[in-house]
């Protein structure tokens, strides 16, 4: 069976459906508009960029973003990919965002997959069944038992816990499987990838978020999350610039209200919405802050 194409205004209500179990939002008020990061640069010490809507689109770079990334790091700030793109091994999403003109290390990507790891690293002897690319192999994951969840149904049954983390090969029967072996046997879910949708060039793609989403309202399961707006990202993240920078003087950029504003407020840390580009580039940006009353600090027309 095919799965379901999402819209935006879809996707946008289906976030708002699921705020029972994402952090509250905690600021109100007015935004700033700006162009671009270049008009706020100087307010800033550190960068937090999200992936999908501000570095690329799909398998392209957002055109002048590489060019005003590297300006920044010029300038000595501190730039680091914060990306819910937990499907992709650490070492792919370096040489991916290198193709794309970037010049990342590897300290400079941090991602739900890593926080997830992190996470998991006392349940070394329990096993997976996990939603994942098996053709990326096990890069990060050689410390867990996993198998993956395919088309047989005795699989599922047969494993202590699940793990959602990557969903381009997931199918609406391997989701009913594993609503069908909850139910029946209920244990933990664990998500690499809260985001519900994700925009490429032509398409928007389904992803771990919105599965998990469906078991809880499926099931009565609470999962367990890693990546924004969650903590647990940004605590790396924090950690990675060893406590030596205000948080005041960190900025969060994404294309996300739900996911990358919602979690800057949880860090507590300012926050800018690309408006030109991912989840709003067809409009609507001020309608969604209505409704959501998630309010970012700045609008950028473009990263």
């Amino acid at each position: 069976m095919r799965m379901t194409v999402f819209t935006i205004n879809q996707a946008f209500f289906a976030y708002e459906a699921s705020r029972c179990r994402l952090p509250s939002a905690k600021k109100k008020g007015e935004y700033q508009k700006f162009k671009n990061l270049s008009e706020i640069s100087d307010q800033f010490d550190v960068f937090f960029l999200d992936a999908f809507g501000v570095l690329n689109i799909g398998d392209r770079p957002i055109a002048g973003v590489p060019e005003r990334v590297a300006m920044l790091q010029k300038q000595e700030k501190k730039v680091i990919v914060v990306s819910n793109a937990a499907g992709s091994p650490q070492q792919i999403m370096v040489d991916r965002f290198r193709s794309f003109g970037y010049k990342f290390e590897s300290d400079d990507i941090i991602t739900s997959r890593l926080a997830m790891l992190k996470g998991l690293s006392g349940l070394s002897g329990i096993e997976f069944g996990i939603m994942a690319n098996e053709d990326y192999g096990k890069e990060g994951l050689e410390a867990l038992k996993i198998k993956f969840l395919a088309d047989d149904p005795g699989l599922y049954d047969s494993v202590q816990a699940f793990i959602l983390l990557a969903s381009n090969s997931w199918t609406e029967n391997r989701q009913l499987l594993l609503e069908a072996s909850l139910k029946k046997i209920p244990r933990p879910i664990y998500v690499g990838n809260p985001d519900i949708i994700a925009p490429h060039q032509d398409f928007i793609s389904l992803e771990p978020g919105h599965f998990a989403h469906r078991i809880a309202d499926s099931t009565g399961i609470s999962p367990c999350f890693f990546g924004k707006p969650f903590l647990n990202i940004y605590e790396l993240a924090f950690a990675r610039l060893g406590g030596r920078i205000s948080r005041d003087r960190i900025l969060m950029v994404g294309d996300s209200l739900h996911t990358d504003i919602l979690g800057a407020q949880n860090a507590g840390i300012k926050s800018a919405l690309i408006s030109g580009f991912g989840f709003f580039s067809k409009g609507g940006f001020e309608q969604g802050i209505q409704k959501s009353q998630i309010f970012p600090d700045f609008i950028l027309e473009q990263p």
